[in-house]
C-alpha cells in the first residue's frame, strides 16, 4: 500500500502559527461565520400584524360568547356545590382571577400597538388627502383663471348678433345715402 504525501500546512508548524495570527489580525474582517439557521431577514410588521388580528378578534361578539362560556364552565365545575369531583381552582375563583388578568396584561398592549398601527395608517391617509386636496384648489384656481381669460378673450370677438345689427347699419346707410345720392340727382 502507498502512503499519502503529508499535508505540507500540517506538517509546517510555521504554518499553522501564521494561520492562527491571521485569524487575531483586527484589522481585517473575518469571515463570515457558518450558521445551520437560514439566513432570512424577519419581517418587522409580522408582530403587527399579529396585534391587529388579535385585536380585532377581541372586538367581536365571537369572543365574547366563547370567553363568557369558558367563565361559566369554569365557575359551574368548580364551585363547591354538587358531588365531589376533582377541582383544578381548588380556592374558588382565585386561580380564574389569575387567568383573566394574565390574559388583560396581554390584551392591552396588543390593543395599544393595533391602536398605534391605526392611528400611523390615518396619519398617513390624511396627509395624501390633505396633498389631494391641495392639487384639487391649485387645479380649480387654474381653471377659473382660464376660464376668466377666455371670457374676456370672447368679449372681445364679434358675436353673430353684433355681426347682424353692423350689417343691418351698414345696409340701412346704405340705403340712406343711396336715396340721398337719387334725391339729389334728381
Amino acid at each position: 500500500m502507498a502512503e499519502r504525501p503529508a499535508d505540507p500546512r500540517r506538517s509546517d508548524p510555521r504554518r499553522s502559527e501564521q494561520r492562527r495570527n491571521d485569524q487575531r489580525r483586527l484589522d481585517q474582517p473575518r469571515d463570515a461565520r457558518r450558521s445551520l439557521r437560514p439566513r432570512r431577514q424577519p419581517d418587522p410588521e409580522r408582530f403587527g400584524r399579529f396585534a391587529e388580528t388579535f385585536a380585532r378578534f377581541m372586538g367581536t361578539a365571537q369572543f365574547l360568547g366563547y370567553m363568557t362560556a369558558l367563565i361559566a364552565v369554569w365557575l359551574l365545575w368548580n364551585v363547591p356545590v354538587g358531588p365531589d369531583r376533582p377541582r383544578f381552582d381548588e380556592y374558588p375563583f382565585i386561580f380564574l382571577t389569575l387567568i383573566l388578568s394574565l390574559q388583560a396584561s396581554y390584551a392591552a398592549p396588543l390593543i395599544l400597538l393595533a391602536q398605534n398601527r391605526q392611528e400611523a395608517r390615518d396619519r398617513v391617509t390624511r396627509e395624501q388627502e390633505r396633498d389631494a386636496t391641495v392639487q384639487s384648489h391649485a387645479d380649480m384656481e387654474f381653471l377659473a383663471r382660464e376660464v376668466a381669460s377666455l371670457r374676456l378673450g370672447l368679449g372681445e370677438v364679434a358675436t353673430r348678433d353684433f355681426l347682424r345689427s353692423e350689417l343691418r347699419n351698414l345696409v340701412e346707410t346704405l340705403e340712406s345715402s343711396g336715396e340721398e345720392d337719387e334725391d339729389e340727382s334728381t
